[in-house]
């Protein structure tokens, strides 16, 4: 079994994701991640991310155990994953990957941009999770202030609405949802409300009804 989860950034789909993974048993692909590590090892080789073949060249050459996973969750390195992700080899040279991942057994679960239209569009299951620019922003800064950093709220927010023009607007795989998925609204949902919304329009596909 294939469960997509796509979204813009700070929507909640990657908490959702291996929430819905732990409860079924699944093994957890955050893409995301993949593209941070592109970013992050662009940042290290001392190139500008606007350096495409340097982009290009770290996502062919990509390890996903180079980075600990803490190190890729920084702001700096979320947004050079949004500036590479938008070149259309950098996605190329990592489809494979999460394609193979996708048939992962007994299931599994992806979250990321383009998972229900680009990487898995047979998912048995698809949600698109999303909320508003500014409640994103404010969960971001929350993340933001409890690892001890400073934040300028209105910076946050610019960042999200920059980084959601990027996603959105790109030319290879925008961020969007896929034909068939099912819209989850975080905006006014705490993370066990949203797990729970998640795991009801699951069981719903399972049982062959669509969510209403």
């Amino acid at each position: 079994m294939i469960i997509a989860i796509d979204g813009p950034a700070a929507s909640g789909k990657g908490t959702l994701a291996k929430r819905i993974a732990a409860h079924y048993g699944f093994r957890h692909l955050d893409s995301g991640l993949l593209y941070r590590g592109v970013g992050m090892a662009v940042i290290a080789g001392g190139t500008s991310l606007d350096d495409k073949a340097a982009a290009i060249a770290a996502a062919q050459a990509y390890d996903p155990g180079r980075f600990p996973e803490d190190d890729l969750k920084s702001d700096d390195v979320a947004k050079a994953a949004s500036i590479v992700a938008a070149i259309p080899e950098v996605r190329t040279a990592l489809i494979a990957l999460q394609q193979t991942f996708a048939q992962s057994k007994p299931g599994a679960v992806i979250d990321g941009r383009d998972i229900g239209t680009v990487i898995a569009p047979d998912a048995d299951v698809k949600i698109y999770v999303t909320a508003s620019a500014e409640e994103r922003a404010l969960r971001r800064v929350r993340e933001l202030r409890g690892r001890g950093a400073a934040v300028d709220e209105a910076a946050v927010l610019a960042d999200i609405k920059a980084r959601d023009d990027r996603d959105m607007n790109r030319a290879v795989a925008p961020l969007k949802p896929a034909a068939d998925a099912i819209l989850l609204d975080t905006t006014y949902l705490g993370i066990d409300a949203a797990v729970r919304a998640a795991i009801d329009i699951v069981e719903a596909v399972r049982a062959g009804r669509r969510p209403a």
